[in-house]
């Protein structure tokens, strides 16, 4: 059996799960979320409890039970407190601004990159190098999130780039002259 499709869900305040054939609807306070169940695994709601079960031991099946219960878990989570990702830029001149539902990024290349939020995202911009991710989806926050360090990953010579709040950069040493 698996362990994290056997643990129930607890149902905060606020939330409904209901449940339509093999969709999955969440409603909370920040927003809705939908998802399809599979066939092998069942999901069986509760007062203020949603657990997922399954019928036989297959291969298939042992996946999806833990899947789904991860997801509906994240499902839960995103629509009571949502989800945050912060993003660091280090380097002489780097700097983030927002204008609108477009993140204008100066990160040392000949012109500066515009990186269009995606619907359901909420960016904030403080002193200019801290960026942070906000929603409801946890794989679209975390999606957004890699894009935008994509855009101009740490190097490691200097470090600069943009990371993830608290990544440490492992430097290499550069060239040394004579010997």
């Amino acid at each position: 059996m698996s362990r994290i499709g056997k643990k129930p869900i607890a149902i905060p305040a606020g939330v409904k799960v209901i449940q339509d054939g093999s969709s999955l609807r969440v409603e909370g306070p920040k927003g809705k979320l939908s998802a399809q169940v599979p066939s092998q695994v069942k999901v069986e709601i509760s007062d203020k409890v949603v657990s997922v079960t399954r019928d036989s031991d297959g291969r298939n099946e042992r996946s999806y039970h833990g899947l789904v219960r991860t997801l509906l878990g994240n499902m839960v989570t995103g629509v009571s407190t949502g989800f945050d990702k912060n993003l660091e830029i280090q380097g002489v001149g780097y700097r983030a601004e927002l204008a609108g539902d477009v993140l204008k990024l100066v990160l040392g290349y000949s012109s500066p990159v515009e990186y269009q939020i995606p619907k359901g995202i909420q960016i904030k911009v403080d002193k200019q190098v801290n960026i942070a991710v906000s929603g409801i989806d946890k794989e679209l926050v975390g999606r957004v999130a890699a894009e935008i360090r994509a855009l101009r990953k740490p190097e490691p010579y200097k470090g600069k780039g943009i990371r993830y709040a608290g990544e440490y950069v492992r430097k290499k040493v550069g060239k040394s002259v004579g010997a």
